[in-house]
């Protein structure tokens, strides 16, 4: 939890009074009495639970500092001084913890061991009418005191039955760590901490820093929690990271360590923003504007969706934002964000990620968190990346794709269209691309053979095509050339599916490429020394103009070998199927 609340109305000393630990950890904190960055303690509660407080400074001068700090966490120690009541800081903490998402709190009321319980009281219902509205609406408010001990163990109840009643973070095996703090231990090396979020972080696990982090991965050496060594660690703790692969000047606050692979970084989002209402003006996007998400801060450009000008005090709108070179962030939908405006030096808005990488224009985006959503705005996208976009996992739909039902209907209607259009042929498998070529089996209209796309019963030929295709059976040896009506495409066609054989720009039947084969095997039987073109053309009873080019393709496909003025048998010749000579003729009776 994160201790929230206007500058010196005791929050450190609290945080001190509840853990022992002094949340200072700078000599001119100490010096000043005035807490300028983040501190970190943490207790046992009285039910066993350890919490951890990261202590935020109250100051508006420090309050990027105090908005890295209250990033990640759940819960938090709301602290309002009942000598001063309500103050500016008070307001802007908690319009920032309630836009960020924080579920539950409790309030400490301080400072209340020199003033009478009527003012303690007045000063109770003060902050509990500022409360009304929020996340702390209805929240405990305690009196204490911390440097008499006044109220510490009702607090400590408090807090505990928040915790308890807190929901477990969610455990998405997507861990992720935004650094707030990186220094050097003797003999350790490069230490980093930070609020673990998204999932388990183990040692000797490979993690990468984003953005700007060094390249290649950082091994995770050793992992310390509440104080103690563990083997690993789960989100919603406070933990020290002991990394190794990197400098501790190459790694510091607004960067996060994430697992290699599991994340699309990310310079363009679409997000819901919602504008305070204390505002006195609308939000345009005009304005130079700082993005804090996690405990990065950047200078970003805010353009309005969904055709708005503006968006006044305590309405929502929908926004693109751009972050600069070098900030790809490790983002998912759902991920909460601040707004502040530096030259007003306020906060004007926070937002919630809608999008982390919007495909449509800026003119036509309506970005949502869900996944369907992301998968109808892209229509195929691929597992891996899908997850990487939104978190979820979703199975291959059409191929190695995800795909929309509108993409997968339009991707259909267009195949069936290109197989009509190409003719009783059918369209070229070749032809068509990764994503349509999944959806071919997925077609039961459509039917792929020898590499041709056809509707399922379509006739393969013209009818000239299957007469000419007759007559080149009828004829072996003697084939008619092609019919001029037939198409070149389907003639290749016939060839590529060996109906067809072409030899030498003439065209025979596969069946006489069969029988010309079993011709001379009958032949060399006879004559293990070789045929001559003669003989063959006399066996086959047709003229050199045909022999030549059966011959020519008998010999490129390993029947036949050319030896000389003959042929010999090559190693693809068949059986014989008896001889061809005289002796073969019956005996005259």
């Amino acid at each position: 939890m994160a201790t929230a609340g206007h500058v010196d109305h005791g929050k450190s000393t609290l945080v001190r009074a509840l853990t022992g630990t002094d949340p200072d950890r700078w000599d001119e904190e100490k010096r000043r009495g005035l807490t300028i960055d983040l501190g970190f303690a943490w207790t046992e509660l009285p039910s066993g639970v350890a919490a951890s407080f990261v202590d935020v400074p109250g100051h508006v001068r420090f309050l990027p500092n105090m908005l890295a700090g209250v990033g990640a966490v759940a819960g938090c120690l709301f602290v309002v001084a009942a000598t001063d009541g309500w103050m500016p800081q008070s307001e802007e903490h908690l319009r920032i913890l309630d836009v960020l998402g924080t579920v539950a709190g409790v309030v400490a009321l301080t400072k209340v061991g020199d003033l009478d319980q009527d003012t303690v009281e007045l000063a109770g219902l003060e902050v509990s009418e500022h409360l009304a509205g929020t996340f702390l609406e209805g929240a405990p408010v305690v009196a204490v005191d911390a440097p008499k001990g006044l109220g510490l163990g009702d607090l400590r109840a408090s807090l505990d039955r928040m915790v308890s009643a807190t929901p477990e973070p969610a455990d998405r095996d997507r861990p992720r760590l935004w650094v707030d703090r990186s220094f050097s231990a003797s003999g350790a090396g490069t230490i980093v901490t930070g609020t673990l979020t998204g999932g388990p972080v183990r040692i000797d696990d490979q993690l990468e820093v984003v953005p700007l982090g060094p390249t290649g991965p950082v091994r995770v050496r050793g992992i310390q929690t509440h104080g103690a060594d563990v083997e690993v660690a789960t989100p919603g703790h406070r933990v020290a990271l002991n990394l190794s692969g990197l400098g501790r000047h190459q790694i510091g606050r607004g960067q996060a360590l994430v697992r290699l692979g599991q994340w699309e970084p990310s310079r363009l989002i679409d997000a819901g923003l919602s504008v305070l209402p204390g505002l006195d003006h609308p939000v345009t996007r005009r304005g130079a504007f700082l993005m804090h998400v996690g405990t990065h801060a950047a200078t970003v450009e805010v353009q309005l969706l969904g055709g708005l000008g503006q968006v006044r005090p305590g309405e929502r709108g929908q926004a693109r934002i751009r972050l600069p070179a070098g900030s790809a962030l490790p983002l998912l939908p759902g991920d909460r964000f601040v707004i502040r405006e530096a030259g007003r030096d306020e906060t004007v808005a926070g937002g919630q990620v809608l999008d982390v990488a919007p495909v449509l224009r800026p003119g036509r985006a309506r970005p949502d968190p869900t996944v369907d959503r992301v998968i109808r705005e892209r229509g195929w996208v691929e597992p891996a990346l899908l997850e990487r976009l939104t978190g979820d996992r979703r199975p291959a739909s059409v191929g190695r794709w995800v795909v929309s039902e509108e993409a997968r209907a339009a991707a259909e209607a267009a195949l069936r269209e290109a197989v009509a259009t190409a003719g009783p042929l059918g369209l070229d498998a070749s032809s068509v691309d990764d994503k349509t070529r999944a959806l071919l089996p997925h077609m039961a209209d459509l039917e792929v053979t020898a590499d041709r796309v056809r509707r399922k019963g379509a006739g393969q030929e013209t009818p000239a095509a299957a007469r000419w295709v007759a007559e080149l059976e009828s004829q072996p040896f003697s084939p008619p050339p092609p019919d001029p009506t037939i198409p070149r495409p389907m003639l290749r066609d016939l060839v590529r599916r060996s109906i067809v054989v072409e030899a030498d720009g003439l065209f025979f039947h596969r069946t006489a490429i069969d029988q010309a084969a079993r011709t001379v095997a009958a032949l060399l039987s006879d004559k293990a020394d070789g045929v001559t073109v003669a003989e063959v053309r006399e066996a086959l009873g047709t003229s050199r103009k045909w022999a030549m080019p059966l011959l020519t393709y008998l010999d490129s496909t390993g029947v036949t070998r050319r030896r000389g003025d003959v042929r010999v048998g090559g190693p693809r010749l068949p059986e014989s199927d008896g001889p061809t000579g005289p002796e073969a003729l019956p005996e005259e009776s």
